[in-house]
């Protein structure tokens, strides 16, 4: 009997602690009116998506279209748009399911769909030969559509980029295992502590003075607006097409960049792609991790300049 009313209790208690410990979606309008702010912009696309683009620099320049990572958005490249848009055209934009552009009509959350979403954006800005550059996810990504349009790239950029499967130095994010469990993948539509945020982030950078509550506040916030952790978890069901044996095949000049601690796609991948593209020029960060762009900022930032500039560039590995 009294097995029967401690477990009676706990039942009775668990609807209380879920509406405790659960978070509701954020409005997309609140989001917008705290993260929209200039020179932020919204294209709608042919499928009705309502795409969230920043768009800096001379428009008679060399365009430069940044592709972010899994559940990061175009803030990520903050610190290059900057540096590089007095001289380049530099757009930046948040995919399907990231950011402030969210959930999507189709909900199509493929990579097929991302490269058929930075073909939408190309043509609504007229941007008709442009560079690619991507990060983690963003890279797999901007290697697809540089293999699939590769009349339009003029130059590629990888950042810690997906593509080459490799073996993770340290275990999965806690996110990233709870988004593969079934069950915890729909508490997930519900709970997603700020905590998750923190962990992901810690896993990623090795540069911790660039961690900041605004930063994670940002990811947090990004990661429960309306119908994104939906999108997330479609998104986390896919199994893309592998591209690997499709990398030696591009031809465009080639600008790898990687840190050398990253940890979460490590520098071997680096190395593979280095091999797999003809003439390709790879840079190794020491001592940073899975986001260069943000990690060291000024030198990465600078490498790509004289990259897309033609210059000669010191290769430090």
């Amino acid at each position: 009997m009294r097995k029967f009313l401690i477990g009676g209790g706990l039942l009775l208690c668990l609807p209380g602690a879920f509406w405790y410990l659960s978070q509701r979606d954020i409005p997309r309008s609140i989001l917008e009116a705290r993260y929209a702010g200039a020179p932020s912009q919204f294209v709608m696309l042919p499928n009705g998506t309502r795409a969230h683009v920043r768009d800096r620099g001379p428009r008679d320049a060399l365009a430069l279209l940044l592709i972010h990572g899994s559940n990061a958005s175009l803030y990520t490249w903050e610190p290059w748009a900057k540096q590089l848009s007095d001289q380049f055209r530099v757009v930046t934009v948040d995919l399907p399911g990231h950011g402030l552009t969210g959930a999507v009509p189709s909900r199509d959350y493929t990579q097929e769909g991302m490269v058929k979403f930075i073909d939408e954006i190309a043509d609504i800005l007229r941007l008709h030969r442009f560079a690619i550059g991507g990060n983690s996810m963003g890279g797999r990504a901007s290697v697809l559509f540089t293999i699939k349009h590769p009349e339009r790239v003029t130059h590629l950029v990888l950042v810690d980029s997906g593509g080459f499967p490799t073996k993770q130095v340290e275990p999965t994010p806690l996110a990233y295992r709870l988004m593969g469990i079934p069950i915890a993948n729909r508490l997930l539509l519900h709970i997603t502590p700020r905590s998750l945020v923190v962990d992901g982030l810690n896993s990623a950078i090795v540069h911790k003075d660039i961690i900041t509550d605004e930063m994670i506040d940002r990811y947090w916030d990004f990661i429960r607006m309306d119908g994104t952790r939906e999108a997330t978890i479609t998104r986390g069901r896919i199994r893309d097409k592998r591209i690997r044996d499709d990398i030696p095949n591009i031809k465009t000049p080639t600008l790898i960049l990687w840190g050398e601690d990253d940890r979460i796609i490590p520098v071997e991948a680096a190395y593979a792609f280095h091999a797999a593209i003809a003439g390709s020029k790879l840079i190794v960060y020491p001592n940073t991790g899975h986001v260069p762009q943000e990690e060291v900022a000024v030198e990465s930032a600078a490498d790509v300049h004289a990259f897309l500039r033609g210059t000669e560039i010191t290769l430090r590995r």
